[in-house]
């Protein structure tokens, strides 16, 4: 195995690894058994733990950058239904039938924004491009009056991300999808209906 595919190797089992069972929770034996390598390997390519839970978080961000593109840059699809299309996904990924539940960038949130500055950072800038993202779409909507024209992009995408995170806390916590579908329900399928005009009654 040359330089560069074993420290790929090791970005894959550490991705799926951290993924699954938290920073914490995995430690430096996990990574080498499972990738079944030496301990020299792994310093050969990363200085510590915290440097080596960077770069697999930085590749997991990447991939799901990948999906976000391939389905809110489908521009034969209306901005909100792309919207929806993109969270239902999400939750059949990352909720309980999913392969692994939950949301690594949430899950390093909770363990390590408070105690490791580099991992904080990058976390931070995680949701600011995911948000990004996803406020890119609804300006879309926006424009093409799915949405009032005063809407704030970015507010309302914070927003939808904050509430998305939220129920895959909560399902996580209850082992239900069922949060993910409230928040389906009141946050996606509600902003997608239009608004109803009053119409008023003649007197006789």
């Amino acid at each position: 195995m040359n330089a560069k595919s074993t420290r790929e190797h090791l970005l894959d089992v550490g991705v799926e690894l951290m993924h699954q069972n938290g920073y914490n929770a995995t430690g430096l034996s996990d990574f080498l058994k499972a990738a079944d390598l030496p301990k020299g390997s792994f310093y050969h390519h990363f200085s510590s733990k915290e440097d080596f839970a960077a770069a697999a978080l930085a590749r997991y961000v990447a991939h799901e950058g990948e999906h976000a593109a391939s389905v809110l840059n489908d521009l034969k699809t209306p901005p909100l239904k792309r919207l929806k299309r993109y969270f239902t996904d999400l939750t059949m990924t990352y909720g309980q039938t999913g392969e692994i539940p939950g949301c690594m960038i949430g899950r390093f949130s909770l363990e390590m924004a408070t105690k490791s500055p580099q991992l904080r950072k990058l976390i931070g800038a995680s949701f600011a491009g995911w948000q990004h993202k996803v406020a890119a779409v609804v300006q879309e909507a926006v424009e093409q009056k799915e949405l009032p024209a005063d809407t704030d992009a970015e507010s309302l995408a914070g927003f939808l991300l904050n509430s998305w995170e939220g129920a895959l806390l909560r399902s996580q916590a209850e082992k239900s999808d069922a949060p993910l579908e409230i928040f389906l329900r009141y946050a996606l399928d509600a902003l997608a209906q239009k608004p109803k005009l009053k119409t008023r009654c003649k007197r006789r």
